[in-house]
This record gives structure tokens, sequence and C-alpha cells, in this order.
């Protein structure tokens, strides 16, 4: 599903007289329509395929009107690729100011995942524009927000410019009442490893297995028990669906196997009843059932789906691999089965997660065990995939430990010869040149392992630590609940040196003068680079326990998989 089906069907634009829809492609559309309209995001490689569409019709002779439309806006660059392709003068360019999708109740996305490659890889600051202009938008209708914090350079940047923009345009929501009392913006290179990590809530691994896109799934015949496939739309009024999301996978059977029981003893209340009392049960509760009964059977299958393709991953096996990285233990067991992981050429995809979460929680790897899995990749996915290599240490999701070490001795020689706080900065340009990730030491200080005696109870979890089967606590989720906690960044600057810096934590007079009481429990979380839904169930967790409700903001739903994705040039 694409975000024009969710604003959009086509019938409705079929009545607004829409001939005919076209994937914009380097064919030309077999249409004898005398308008085109191609409604586009601002990419290059779109410019040029809609180039060559106007490049043919002229060819042929063809005549027609070409309106281009920008969304969310224009670039400078796409005018220049259709100048520079001669077409500039046969089209009309204007722009749709589309930033912000809701997906449900609490989500809401920017539906633009080539950011995270653009920004991150690429250096491109284009869309900080667009990510200012959205929060310009919410602010205007929810805000004045009472208090921004925020973590990362992205972040930072983005924050900066819509207080300018704020500035400039006198500040639309001012007045008004808050609705949303504090805002939280974060860069996703903050936190690699909660992204990398195999998701175990049921809204995750449904994103895993079947990709949900702009909040809809397309279950196949092997989960509809039919030959036929179904786009299902997943948010909080699919009844059944809004109880098990944020559940972790092992309580979901459970779940369903007893709310089928209920629906059947509530089918079953039909047979002792008179005339009336069945009229009453069919104009009011049996299409209601029929429906519930219908997505029940849907999850069932899902969960189905799920535990077979599972079942053939090793799942239990890979779990088990990520935990003993994540605590820092059996490195050299768990190295062993990424190397026959990659033997075995299960998925490219996911042995290039394995050695990036190595990786980030070795703070690098051994110059030896790069070389040999780099070797062993490259001999399994084929010499293509050296330019993936390339990117991923360019991010610092896989590197070798020579450089990062040389650095250490370095900065410690130096450290000894200045102050401690001209030391710090200098570690801090250090760290910057060096891209480590410190995971180990922040692990330590945030106490993101719990320890628990005997097992973690994953049917009633009492930490945020449940999304990964009790192993780990995301590092993103723990940073924003002490930073709420403590209203500040106070206590944490070790963690902030470690994450090296770019955080602001801001209050807003207006926002906070006038602390409407439930907006001060209002929480806007914002991802720049994406969030996984094992992210959304944890903070949605912790809202629950606190007495907070967070709403999100995302550049783009994200997992382990689209991230690597984004990273390789060449497709697998």
């Amino acid at each position: 599903m694409s975000p024009l089906d969710r604003i959009a069907s086509v019938s409705i634009l079929k009545q607004h007289e829409v001939d005919k829809l076209y994937k914009v492609d380097t064919r030309p559309a077999p249409s004898s329509s005398d308008q085109f309209c191609f409604l586009v995001r601002p990419r290059l490689r779109t410019m040029r395929h809609i180039a060559d569409i106007v490049n043919a019709d002229k060819m042929s002779g063809r005549s027609r009107k070409y309106k281009i439309i920008f969304s969310p806006q224009k670039f400078y660059a796409c005018e220049m690729v259709l100048e520079e392709e001669g077409v500039f003068g046969d089209v009309t360019c204007d722009e749709w100011s589309f930033y912000l999708l809701p997906l449900d109740e609490d989500i809401i996305s920017m539906e633009l995942p080539e950011f995270f490659r653009d920004y991150f890889l690429e250096g491109d600051h284009r869309w900080i524009n667009t990510i200012a202009r959205a929060l310009q938008l919410l602010n205007s209708l929810y805000g004045p927000f009472g208090r921004a914090y925020g973590i990362g350079r992205c972040a930072k940047m983005s924050y900066e410019l819509w207080r300018d923009l704020e500035e400039e345009s006198e500040g639309d929501g001012q007045g008004r009442t808050p609705e949303i009392g504090n805002v939280f913006l974060m860069d996703r290179d903050m936190d690699y490893v909660t992204a990398l990590c195999s998701q175990v809530v049921y809204e995750g691994l449904v994103d895993d297995t079947f990709r949900i896109k702009c909040g809809s799934v397309d279950f196949g015949p092997d989960v509809t028990s039919s030959d036929k496939s179904i786009k299902v739309l997943l948010n909080a009024q699919d009844k059944v669906f809004s109880q098990i999301r944020n559940e972790h996978f092992s309580s979901v059977f459970g779940f369903l196997s007893q709310k089928s029981r209920n629906l059947q003893a509530q089918y079953d209340r039909r047979r002792g009843m008179d005339i009336k009392q069945m009229k009453n049960f069919v104009s009011q509760e049996l299409k209601g059932l029929k429906q519930e009964h219908r997505l029940l059977s849907l999850h069932i299958g899902a969960c189905e789906s799920i535990m077979k393709k599972k079942t053939k991953q090793d799942f239990q096996e890979m779990i088990k691999a990520e935990h003993s990285l994540l605590d820092g233990f059996d490195i050299r067991e768990s190295t062993s089965f990424i190397e026959e992981h990659i033997n075995r050429q299960v998925s490219p995809i996911e042995s290039l997660r394995l050695m990036c979460l190595l990786s980030i929680t070795e703070n690098g790897l051994v110059p030896k065990d790069y070389r040999s899995l780099k070797t062993q990749y490259l001999q399994s996915y084929g010499p293509e995939h050296l330019l993936t290599f390339h990117n991923l240490k360019r991010m610092g999701l896989l590197t070798e430990q020579a450089a990062g070490e040389t650095l250490t001795a370095v900065e410690s020689r130096v450290s000894k010869l200045v102050t401690d706080r001209a030391a710090g900065k200098i570690t801090d340009a250090f760290n910057s040149l060096a891209k480590k990730s410190n995971f180990r030491a922040i692990s330590k200080k945030l106490g993101l392992i719990p320890r628990v005696d005997g097992e973690y109870d994953l049917k009633i979890p009492h930490d945020m630590a449940y999304v990964f089967s009790g192993a780990y606590i995301p590092l993103s989720c723990k940073i924003i609940e002490q930073v709420l906690e403590r209203r500040g960044w106070q206590g944490l600057e070790e963690v902030v040196r470690l994450l090296n810096g770019n955080e602001f934590s801001v209050s807003d007079s207006a926002g906070e003068d006038n602390p409407a009481g439930d907006a001060q429990r209002v929480i806007l979380a914002v991802f720049l680079g994406g969030c996984t839904f094992s992210e959304i169930a944890a903070l949605r967790f912790l809202g629950k326990e606190r007495g907070f409700k967070f709403i999100f903001l995302t550049t783009a739903i994200t997992n382990s998989a689209r991230m690597l994705e984004a990273m390789i040039e060449a497709k697998a």
C-alpha cells in the first residue's frame, strides 16, 4: 500500500476525472490522454524517467500537457535535471506539502524511507527542512510544546531550523491550549543495536515476516487458507490486533485460543433465544462477531506462518547468539554461528545483520575476524557486496578494531598532558573520527542488560526488556525514560559523551507557563532515520507504567532488513 492509497482510493480519483493510474517508469505510459500528471517524491532518478516519457512523446510527435506535483516539497536539483534533459519548458511544477501520514492513533509517519540513507550515509541535509516543517505543522495544531529534548546531530539541526521557522511565522500555535507537553528528537545512529535485533513482539514479527507498508499488510494464501491474498489494515480499529500487537510472541497463541473460545461462547448463546432475542442478536451483534471471527482466523494464520518460517531459519539459535552478543559472553561461539550462517547461505541480509551486531557490541571486529568474515561473505553472496562493506564501514555499522585502538592509545597519552575537560573534548573528536559505538560502556552505565533471578516473566513484564525476551532494554527507549525522569540531561553527562554529544534540552516559556495538566503527560517521540515496532511497544509499556502517553513521529517505520537494504548497492 502506498501513502496515496491511505488518502484517496482509485474510485475517489476516478470521480475526479483521473482516467488511468501508472507507476512512473522508463517505459512510456500507454495512454491516449492529452494530460499527464506526475505525483512524485523529489528524486533525481524519477526526474530522468519523466524526462524520458516527455522526450519519447516529442519524438513521436505527440502533444500533451505535463504537470509534476512534488510531495512533500520541490528541490532545486530536480529542476536542474529536467533542464539538463531539455524538458523543463514542457512541464509545469507544483508542490503538495504532505508531511504527515497518520498510521494509527499514536503513530505518524513521514513515509520517507530514503531519509536514512540520504542523511546518514550520503550526508545529504535536504530533508532537514521537511522535518522542521512537519514539526512546525504539529506545533501549530497541538502546541506550543512545553519542553524539547533531543540527541544527535540531525535532531539538533532539525530543532534549530524549526525554531527559526517558528520565529518567522510568529508562532501559529501561540495562545492556544497545548495538547503535547514534551517533544523528544532522536537520531537513528544513536542506537543501531535496537534496530538490528530480531523483533519478538507480535507487530514487529509481522513486519519482519510480511513487511507492513503504510500500516497495511498483505497476507498471502499461507495465512488466509485460500488461494487469495488479503490486504489488512493493522491499527487500533482491529479489535484482535490491538490486544496482541505489543505482546511477546510467546503469549500470543494463548490469547488467541482464549479469544476463540470466548467467541464460540457468544455464538452459542443464540441456541436458547426466542424470535425477538434472535432478531436483536442478528441486527446488533452478529455482524461484529463475524468481523471478529474473520480477524481472529487471519491472526491465527499469521502466527502459524511465522512459526513455520522461523522454525526453518533456526530462530531460537539466532536469538541465543544475539543474546550472547548483547551480554558479551561466548563471543567466539557467536562468531562461529555467524560463519556457519554465511557458509550455509541462509540469507545475505540476516548474515550482514549478525555481523553488524557483533561489530557494534564489540566496538569493532578484530582485524583477523573482520577479514575472515568479509572474505566468507563475498564468496557466499558475491563480490558486488564490496561496496556494501564500504558503506557499512562509513556508517560505523561494521568496522575493524585497529583504528579505534590506535586512537584510544593516542587519546590516553594526550589526556595525561591536558586537563580533564580538554581531554574530554579531544576524546569526543577522536570518537567521531573512529565512529566507535561504545555499546558496552553505555550498556553498563544505563543497565541495559537486566539481571533477573530465575526466568524473566514475559506474560507480566516489569520493564521494557520484554520486547527482546528480557535480554536487553532498547537503548533509545532507556535514554527517553532517563531524560524524562530527570527533566533534562543532568547526571547523564558520561552517557552523552559516549554517544558523541549533540544533546539539548530547551524549555518553551509559553508552553511551560500554561501546563495544561494532561498535556505534560503527552510526549511526542520523534525518530529521525526510522523507528521499529519494538521501540514503539517498549515506549507504550513505559507510558502505561509511568502515566505517559507517547505519540510517535518517524521518518519511516524501519527494521533490520530495511536498514541494511538501504546500505546495499547491488540488490542481493
